[in-house]
């Protein structure tokens, strides 16, 4: 009897496991917002989610016929794997210096660096599976 019952267990725990993977892959994400094109990118776009105010760059269509209008799209944020970035820090010419340099002089350096790893900014990336119009107005660029 107790076997029946530990067989019963372990069936469901499998069947709630099972319900919980299909839960993860049918996960649709929907933003609204208004079709931008990229600066220094032709042919790629962005959509900023008016909800959230989040920047994405959307893949997956041609985004033509919608640039500067409002639209509702449905899909997936796109999860790249492991990305590594470096440099010389606070730059390649203080760095290399390698303490022969004045402290003082390192430390103003460091203070007037633009950004503190001098790393392009990466937008997540959007994977598109239906796009439809929304109301509302797109501001004029």
């Amino acid at each position: 009897m107790l076997i029946v019952a530990t067989a019963a267990g372990v069936a469901t725990a499998q069947e709630k496991a099972q319900d919980k993977s299909r839960d993860k892959k049918s996960k649709v994400v929907s933003l609204t917002g208004c079709v931008e094109p990229e600066s220094g990118a032709p042919d790629q776009y962005t959509i900023t989610d008016t909800k959230e105010g989040s920047k994405y760059r959307i893949t997956g269509m041609n985004f033509r016929e919608y640039l500067n209008r409002p639209v509702q799209v449905d899909g997936g944020i796109v999860v790249k794997g492991l990305k590594i970035s470096g440099g010389l820090l606070p730059n390649a010419n203080i760095a290399g210096q390698a303490g022969a340099i004045d402290p003082s002089r390192a430390a103003v350096q460091a203070a007037t660096n633009d950004s503190g790893t001098g790393a392009p900014v990466d937008i997540p990336e959007f994977k598109v599976k239906t796009i439809k119009p929304a109301s509302g107005d797109c501001p004029t660029p």
